[in-house]
């Protein structure tokens, strides 16, 4: 065996962190995280911080192990991971395949899409990033609670476990060049790694926490403080009183962690070093053989059983929950019915830790075994989804087919016409409408809440005559399958300038009840461009129907700075075509149809609508260049509004008109926007 790049260093003194043996109390400190997390979850509907203590444990723990392995003369990257997959892998598949089994069964059709996707994402330790690029989607569905949202930190701990070997490496690299300390050279790459990392989760945090939250870059200083913490026994022996006090400290603190922060708003950033300071300290303490220490709390055989079966409840407990929520209506828990999700939870992860265990002993005993082994799990819980989302694909082909038939999916010709029953199935299905919108999404051409530059993107011939934009929010955007199919009738360019919840105006504006700046932004760039392009003409709502008070508004409004707006525009040149804003449901369309029929899933007029439209009675007041439509009548009845008009589902959420529904009724809108300006 090759000599040990790392000097022995055994101390006849205690060691409060020592660098090998069992440590009872990290067991103990693993069950405290996994408990808080699942107490959090089930009956107070927040986020503990108790996920932090885990990654940084890992990184303590992982990078342990590769200094260990570094002393004995070699680190096995390949065994290393095939290790870990095995001791990881079974668990994760079992709760995966099980939960999607349960909601092929128990849940209606428009969850299976979703839920299918992020089981998979899951498998193969993404899911961080499927939620990371959905929470900046304004569009994105909100279809209930994600059975596999927990998943995230698990994706961010296995991108940790491929990434990690490169810091170590070097280090280790660096040490042997330059003849110095591997130790050394570990604790200065690990510094480097925690205070980028630190920084840049700070930055990101300030600036777009949704996405920082499972950005494995913004969480990657965690897993580095764990590491630095496992470099550091040999110049860590406080005196025991002071471990005590230590070890006392970092329990409350990490207690009191998910009580003091809304940790899902304000982590991770500089907030989340208090659980995983916490969690150091308790640490540090180690197991003091003090009455009075805290570890007396952490290393009983019961705590520490909770801790060896951490992971799978942790796995298991987010599942249990959303289902039960699901099935008795509620947000958050009884204290029953919690008690009865958490012992679900506790008896499955009991059942099921022991068989990952042989699973992963009989892995052991072969290099080939392990892959092996990962495969075999992986393999049938990817067939099985791919099936199942090719039979999906399929039905919703077959509904497209039918579709090219206006006599049995008319949509908005149908509204005042004569019709009777329609045989075939509602277009687009519920469980797929979340797919129905304009294709400038999938073309990243509608600029996120986050982002501030104005993305234009254009549709049609560069040479056309006339050229339309298209600018404002999202409902701005659902006009956009109609424009373009008018567009190409009429030989028209379509320019398409729109960002999610932001109106086009220069008065100030709220997003979840804080001062939306990026739409500001936005909406100055917006200007800059449309001085440029100078297009004849832009199509944008002239009203809001916003029913969310946080955002400003709760009834049908002329939105103030509209009308200034418009002047700007006039004296650019430039007309414009103002339109009512549509009416919105107040619920999901398609969740609701997926249960209820559709005289249940209809809303009075009124409920988001003026009984005058707010244009009509500003009509005196308008700049020449602006022409008004108002389109309701082609989505409601004069007093309802239903989810399905001619067969072709109206509203793809609670309040955004399907790309379907939009093309129907591009006939009638062609003839009133030719009507209304003569083009």
């Amino acid at each position: 065996m090759a000599a040990s790049p790392f000097p022995s260093r055994r101390s006849s003194v205690r060691s409060p962190v020592p660098t090998e043996g069992h440590r009872p109390e990290i067991d103990g400190l693993r069950a405290i995280a996994v408990l808080l997390v699942a107490v959090h979850h089930i009956w107070l509907g927040r986020v503990s911080g108790g996920v932090d203590v885990f990654l940084m444990l890992t990184g303590f723990l992982i990078t342990g192990s590769l200094v260990r392995a570094a002393e004995r003369g070699r680190i096995r990257y390949g065994a290393f991971l095939a290790r870990l997959a095995t001791r990881l892998v079974p668990t994760a598949v079992l709760v995966i395949g099980v939960t999607l089994v349960a909601t092929r069964f128990l849940l209606p059709e428009i969850r299976w899409r979703d839920t299918i996707a992020e089981g998979v994402a899951s498998a193969l330790y993404h899911e961080n990033l499927y939620l990371a690029l959905g929470s900046v989607d304004y569009l994105a569905r909100d279809d209930g609670t994600s059975l596999f949202q927990h998943f995230w930190s698990l994706s961010i701990q296995g991108q940790f476990y491929l990434l990690w070997p490169l810091p170590i490496g070097l280090a280790l690299w660096w040490a042997t060049r330059r003849g110095t300390s591997p130790r050394r050279s570990l604790v200065i790459v690990l510094g480097a790694v925690f205070t980028v990392s630190l920084a840049y989760s700070v930055h990101i945090t300030r600036s777009d926490q949704a996405w920082a939250y499972f950005d494995t870059g913004a969480r990657l200083w965690e897993f580095a403080l764990g590491g630095l913490l496992a470099l550091f026994p040999p110049h860590l022996n406080p005196a025991k009183s002071l471990r005590v006090l230590i070890g006392w400290a970092g329990l409350t603190a990490l207690v009191l962690c998910g009580v003091l922060f809304q940790v899902s708003t304000v982590f991770p950033g500089y907030a989340a070093l208090w659980p995983t300071l916490a969690a150091a300290a308790l640490v540090v303490a180690g197991t003091t053989d003090s009455r009075w220490g805290a570890d007396r709390l952490l290393t009983p055989r019961p705590v520490r059983y909770f801790g060896s079966i951490s992971y799978a409840l942790y796995l298991w407990h987010w599942p249990v929950l959303v289902f039960y929520l699901e099935f008795t209506g509620r947000t958050l828990a009884s204290p029953l019915g919690g008690a009865a999700v958490l012992a679900v939870s506790v008896a499955l992860a009991a059942a099921t830790t022991p068989l990952a265990d042989r699973v992963t002993t009989y892995a052991r005993a072969s290099r080939v075994r392990g892959p092996a082994m990962t495969l075999a799990c992986l393999l049938p819980l990817l067939l099985g989804t791919s099936v199942w989302t090719a039979r999906l694909d399929a039905e919703q082909q077959r509904l497209e087919e039918l579709l090219a038939d206006p006599r049995r999916y008319p949509g908005a010709a149908a509204i005042g016409a004569e019709h009777g029953e329609y045989p075939d199935p509602v277009h687009p299905a519920p469980a797929s409408a979340a797919q129905d919108i304009p294709r400038t999404y999938e073309d990243g051409c509608n600029q996120t809440i986050a982002g501030t530059e104005a993305i234009v993107c254009e549709y049609g011939p560069e040479d056309a005559d006339h050229t339309i934009a298209l600018v404002g929010g999202s409902h701005a955007a659902h006009w956009f399958p109609a424009l373009e199919a008018i567009a190409e009738q009429q030989d028209r360019r379509l320019l398409n300038i729109v960002k999610g919840a932001c109106l086009f105006t220069d008065a100030p504006q709220l997003y979840k009840g804080e001062p939306y700046t990026e739409c500001a932004e936005w909406n100055r760039a917006v200007m800059a461009e449309l001085a440029d392009l100078r297009p004849d003409t832009v199509f944008t709502t002239g009203t809001t129907t916003s029913m969310d008070t946080t955002a400003g508004f709760g009834e049908e409004v002329l939105v103030e700075g509209y009308v200034d707006r418009w002047r700007e525009l006039e004296a650019l040149g430039i007309e414009v075509v103002a339109v009512r804003d549509t009416p919105r449901l107040g619920f999901d369309a398609p969740e609701c149809l997926a249960t209820g029929s559709p005289e249940e899933c209809s809303a009075p007029l009124t409920d988001s609508m003026a009984e005058v439209s707010p244009l009509e009675a500003a009509e005196p007041d308008l700049p020449d260049n602006v022409v008004t439509l108002d389109l309701t009548d082609l989505i409601c009845e004069p007093d309802l509004c239903r989810p399905v008009v001619g067969n072709v589902l109206v509203f793809w959420d609670a309040g955004h008109i399907s790309a379907t529904y939009m093309r129907t009724l591009a006939p009638q809108l062609r003839s009133r926007v030719l009507s209304a300006t003569g083009w």
